[in-house]
């Protein structure tokens, strides 16, 4: 015979995730949103009054001049939306929440025109 527990009898537990989960969550995120890989991604966390404090060193994606653009806006408005959506989806994703968003760009990657022959 086999009880069924409610939710007024369940024990209610506790989940942790580790720096390093947290770390790797936001360098799969801000690669995501900035078109590079994760690998090229590094990121730094601290804690600022319990909130976390995102520090990210990355190239960005950027179409060559003349090209079809894929993003719309200037580099700095892509930045500031990207900080708002790496802040909004690594609050769903972990559940940390992260007060500032710093983004160091390191380079900017261009997109390789292919001439068909």
């Amino acid at each position: 015979m086999t009880a069924a527990v409610t939710a007024e009898q369940a024990v209610h537990g506790r989940n942790t995730i580790s720096s390093r989960a947290v770390r790797r969550v936001v360098s799969a995120v801000t690669a995501e949103e900035l078109g590079v890989r994760a690998s090229e991604v590094s990121v730094e966390l601290s804690d600022a009054q319990g909130a976390l404090t995102v520090t990210a060193s990355t190239p960005i994606h950027v179409s060559p001049l003349g090209a079809g653009s894929r993003t719309s806006g200037t580099v700095l408005e892509r930045l500031a939306r990207a900080q708002t959506s790496i802040r909004e989806r690594c609050l769903d994703l972990t559940g940390s929440t992260i007060g500032r968003v710093d983004l160091h760009i390191t380079g900017a990657k261009l997109e390789e025109r292919r001439r068909v022959l």
